[in-house]
Formats: C-alpha cells, structure tokens, sequence
C-alpha cells in the first residue's frame, strides 16, 4: 500500500472507533497519523524500510506497528477485525447527509438501526426526531438525504468512467479483429454525471470481439450477450454495453450513439427534409426506414455525415440541442478550447491547510508536468475544518514561496508559484481585510459556510464578494458536489451579471465532484464578456489531471482559449491579475 491508502485506513480506523464510542482521543490519533502521512515529502515504503516511522511527529509505536504492517502486507488484522466487530450497513449510514459517526451510533444503539432501510422506515415512523439531538427538521432532512442517494444510485462521476472506459478502449484497439473503435454516449459528450458506458467497435468478426469484451477480468456479470452487442456489469457496478458493427455503418454508429437523443431528433429531421433516412444503420436514399447497403449514402468519417446533412462537424460536447445547428449550418461554430492550451491552476492547495502535498513538492511536480505557474491558495482563517491560516501564517506561506520561486529563478526555471488565498465568504464581508489580500498575486473568494436557505442573502453575499477589487475570481459558485450535495440557492444570472460589471473572472471548478460553475450557464457568461478560469482545486499533485475535466467542460460550454484565462502565458497573466485591481 502506499501512503495515500494507508492513510485512507487510518482515517476509516479513525470512524470505526468513533461509532464503537472508545476514547476521542484514541480516534483524533489515527486521524493526525493519516494527516502526518499526507504531508511526508518521502516515500513511506523508504520510512518502513529504515525503520523511521518513528521520526515522523503525530506517529506512536502502536500507529508505526499498524502501518508497517500495512505497507509490507497489504493488510491490517485488526483493522479487519473492527470492521468484523459492527454491523457493515452502518458505515453506508455516514454516506447519508447530516449524519456522523455520533449520530449513527445514538440511532443505532437507541433504534436498532444498522442499515439505509431501517433508517428511513424509523424517520417514517417518526422515531427518529425523538431522539436527543434529532427533532422533525432533521428527521425531515435525513429522508431528503436517502432519497436523493437513492436517485443517484446507479449514476457514475465522468472521472470514474474514464477510469473504468481507458483499458477496456485500449483492449478494443489491440484487438486484431477491431478496424475501429470509441466510447459513445454521454462520456463521449463529456457530460458531468453517467448512467453507464457506451462502446462502440467496427469488425468483419464481431463474434471475437464480444468474446474479448465478456471476458476481460473487471466483468462481474454478462446481463446480454448476442451477435452484435453485449451488455456487462463491471467492478463496481457500472453497466457497459459494446456494439460492433460493419467499417460502413461505423461513422453512422458512433454519431447515432453518442448522441444526444436532443441532438440525434434534428439530425434525422434534416435528413428527412431531403427525401433520406438517418439511423444507426446509415444514411440512406429512401423516404421509408431502411438498412439496405445499396442506398447508403457513402460517408467514410462523422466530418462526412454532418457535411451530407449540410453542416460543418459539430464536436460531440456540443451534441446537447442548445445551438449547435444554426451555428454549424451559418459556419460559426467556434474553435474549441484544448486541455493543451492551459498553462496551470489559479486554486489550489497545500499541506499549509488542507492539501497533501509541500510547496516543494507542488514546485517540482508541476514545473515538470510542464506548466508555466501554480497559484497556492490555501484556506483563509475561518474554514477551521480545513486548517485555515490566519493573517500572521499566510504571511509566512507568502515568504516561504517565494523563497520557493527564488531558488528557481537562480536556476534558470521559468515555472513560479503564485501566492494566493481561497478567502471565505463571511456574512459581513471577507475573512480577510484589504490589506492582506493585495499582498497576494491570486485570490479566489468562495462561500463554505453560513449559507443561508434564502437565495436572496446567498447572492447578496456573493456579488459584494465579486465587488471588491481584490477578489479576482468566484470559486464553485453554487457549491454543489455531484451525486452527493444538491447546489444551494444562489442566482446564478445576477451573479454573472455582477461578474460582467466589475470584471470579476468565475470559476469552472474542475474537481469531478463539483464541475461548477455549470457547462449549460457559460454560453450566457461568455455573452457578458464574463472569463472563465478552469482551476483544479488541487489537494494532492495528482490532480491537476483535473485540468483535462475541466477542458472537457469547457468545451461542452462553449469556450475558446480566448475565453479561458489561464491559458495566458505567466507575464500575461499577472498584467491581467494586476488589472483587475485597477493597475
């Protein structure tokens, strides 16, 4: 294991006690010791090795045995054990929002309560609001919380369908049998949430290839299996379905199967009003529903398909029917935004609050990866949960920076960090003065707590945030996270409206859970001459992959690197960052 898993251990170590009741302290232990792990600048493998856990501060000898043990086994006994020791339906409890480990051990312990359905038949019964600590509001709100899991229970995050689509896609490509191949559906359409996978293949032998497909190791079950198509559950859960067919019905395919259903209605209809036929099978000189290959009209590409139709190529991120014909029909679809053309992330974090990597490590890695700068914007003071600094050690954070970018100066680098803050937005202003905040080259005003139910304060509060000079940019305007927290009550036109009139950029937030401010609003931010900045929100090195999320949804958006702010080279940047303070 390595430290990243190793501390994820820790932490559900940490919960599992917590819901046995044992000591805080006994649990706040694993929680610092999965925080010490975090912040190592050192593979943890080398620390086991030489036998110098011990050096590491927040790490005892009963943590040192534990992980050692985790690292050189894989494994845990007595983490296992404690799992053993409580009934597994209460760990899928904490996935309910409003509800920790406090609160689920007092309704397991006072009601029985051990999995999602006792926990909502006991709120139906109205069991639980008489429970100390409950009451009708939050009996109310934790059947809100089982109901929206439930709703999105068989709904995946993009990220997760990239991940789960690469090595079936690569073993399609291998495939001796496979002329062609893609992902269709809404991964292909960059969508933010799934409903399952869509593959799709061309082949003179669809019979081998369905036979690779059924039988790659990460399939749990053949739900359908026939001469052309198959369906599958994968680990995990998610469903994927293959479809192969001929090298001649492949363009028509790939474009019937990416869809939209919005999109693919006008394409059929266009195809129609010229006396022809569009489906899956191809298009076809007919007045009447065909396959018949002799009245195929011959379209090699989807570039072909949509110029038989009369259209320039429309990108699959814009197949949604918000636009996308007129636009290609008059030839003024725009040149999309590429994830190449972004030259770092203005919102980011560090071990300084509650990332998990150095400002050392954050340098090095970013300066390889090849971006031109990384703004660090950790947490201001009031965000405690994530370890926010006050004024005095964000201050030392802007020090130790740009000792940080002095040394790469000195030899010869051109990446630098950007000092910068995520300042919280407060009822009565902004976590940090004036003062503090033009000391800093970036900062991200966000809202994380005090949210009101009443959209009115909400976007109150947020547009004076976009009003002050120093705030350059909104972060996740409406603060949702996908499949797990609905957005709160924001109006997020006024707040573009504000944006537009004092210049403030907004953020496209491009964590896989949050993919905020939402693709379907850009095209109106872009009418107001609004900016985008596609930021990672980065609490290890490895997410800036994010970067490549965010493109995508972007693009789905509607956006040109002209659109996107960092995609400016580092001079352009800060005279840009200067300007919207007035200089």
């Amino acid at each position: 294991m390595d430290k990243d898993q190793v501390a994820e251990v820790l932490l559900e170590i940490g919960v599992l006690l917590e819901l046995k009741g044992e000591n805080p302290f006994k649990t706040r232990a694993y929680a610092a010791g999965a925080r010490a792990l975090e912040a190592l600048t050192e593979p943890l493998e080398r620390l086991v090795a030489e036998k110098r856990l011990g050096e590491v501060k927040g790490i005892g000898d009963a943590l040192q045995q534990k992980i050692t043990e985790l690292v050189t086994t894989g494994r845990l006994a007595y983490y296992e054990d404690l799992k053993a020791s409580l009934p597994p339906g209460l760990m899928e409890l904490l996935e309910i929002p409003g509800l920790g480990p406090k609160k689920v051990k007092l309704l397991h312990e006072q009601l029985g309560v051990k999995s999602v359905a006792e926990l909502e038949a006991a709120c139906r019964a109205g069991s639980v609001a008489g429970l100390t600590g409950f009451g009708e509001k939050t009996q109310a709100k934790i059947l809100e919380g089982i109901q929206f899991r439930r709703t999105y229970a068989t709904r995946h995050l993009q990220t997760v369908g990239h991940r789960v689509a690469e090595p079936i896609l690569a073993g399609l490509r291998a495939h001796p049998d496979v002329i062609r191949c893609s992902t269709a559906g809404s991964l292909r359409r960059c969508k933010e949430v799934l409903g399952d996978l869509d593959f799709l293949a061309s082949s003179r032998h669809p019979a081998r290839v369905l036979d690779a497909f059924v039988g790659r190791s990460e399939v749990q079950n053949v739900t359908a299996r026939g001469d052309t198509k198959a369906t599958v559950i994968l680990t995990g859960g998610i469903q994927a379905d293959l479809r192969v067919v001929s090298d001649a019905e492949y363009p028509f395919a790939l474009a019937y199967f990416t869809g939209s259903k919005e999109h693919n209605i006008v394409m059929r209809q266009r195809a129609i009003q010229r006396g022809w036929r569009l489906n899956e099978y191809g298009l076809f000189r007919s007045a009447e529903e065909t396959r018949d290959p002799a009245l195929r009209i011959d379209c090699g590409t989807e570039e072909e398909l949509f110029a038989a139709l009369g259209l320039a190529y429309v990108p699959p991120e814009l197949r949604e029917d918000h636009g996308e014909f007129a636009a290609a029909e008059a030839g003024t679809l725009p040149r999309l935004l590429e994830w190449t053309d972004l030259r770092g992330s203005l919102h980011n974090h560090s071990t300084y609050s509650d990332g998990h990597d150095s400002l050392e490590v954050i340098a090095g890695y970013m300066e390889e990866l090849g971006c031109a700068y990384w703004a660090i914007t950790d947490h201001s003071r009031s965000s405690v949960q994530a370890r926010g600094l006050d004024p005095a050690r964000l201050r030392t954070e802007i020090a130790h920076i740009q000792a940080i970018n002095a040394r790469l100066a000195d030899q010869g680098v051109d990446f630098r960090l950007l000092t910068g803050t995520e300042v919280d937005i407060l009822k009565d202003g902004l976590d940090f003065d004036n003062d503090l905040l033009s000391e800093l080259d970036v900062v991200v005003a966000s809202l994380h707590a005090g949210i009101s139910q009443d959209e009115a304060e909400n976007t109150r509060r947020i547009i004076r945030a976009a009003e002050n000079p120093f705030v350059h940019m909104l972060g996740h305007l409406t603060g949702r996270l996908l499949l797990e927290r609905e957005s709160y009550k924001v109006n997020q036109m006024a707040v573009i409206d504000a944006c537009a009139a004092t210049g403030t950029w907004i953020e496209l937030n491009a964590n896989p859970r949050r993919l905020d401010l939402d693709w379907r609003l850009w095209p109106y931010a872009k009418s107001k001459g609004v900016k985008c900045v596609i930021n990672c929100d980065a609490h290890r090195i490895e997410h800036a992959g994010y970067l490549r999320i965010g493109a995508g949804l972007a693009r789905k958006g509607w956006l040109t690197k002209a659109d996107v702010i960092n995609t400016l080279p580092l001079d352009a940047l800060r005279t840009a960052l200067r300007v919207k303070r007035g200089g």
